[in-house]
């Protein structure tokens, strides 16, 4: 099971005073709640795998090691946009959005099927 990234990690001191570290907090805030939402869904997937005959066992582990990478590849990206100073951020903004959608994406589809 994947950890939720330290909050530390995620949202650094305002120093510049400029209004651009709330938004990339709040930012931040939103993107983090949201995969802890996603992150609760793919374990109740997980848990249904479990609970299924042999074959769609396996046709149901393997979507969800395919949701986990997906997991990982957001959590990643909030990594970086933690790590980007000043107006970098925004540039880091859409390889968060790209992955927050692809994993959005990917679980809906997963919750259409698990059902």
């Amino acid at each position: 099971m994947m950890m939720a990234i330290p909050r530390s990690k995620v949202i650094a001191d305002n120093k510049s005073g400029d209004g651009q570290m709330d938004d990339k907090s709040a930012y931040a805030e939103k993107f983090q709640a949201r995969l802890d939402q996603w992150r609760a869904e793919i374990d109740k997937f997980q848990a249904k795998a479990k609970e299924a005959s042999a074959d769609t066992k396996l046709k149901y582990q393997k979507e969800v090691d395919e949701l986990r990478a997906k997991q990982k590849d957001a959590e990643m990206k909030l990594d970086e946009l933690g790590e980007a100073q000043g107006k970098a951020w925004e540039d880091v903004k859409s390889g968060v959005e790209s992955a927050w959608d692809d994993l959005g994406k990917a679980v809906r589809k997963a919750a259409d099927r698990f059902g």
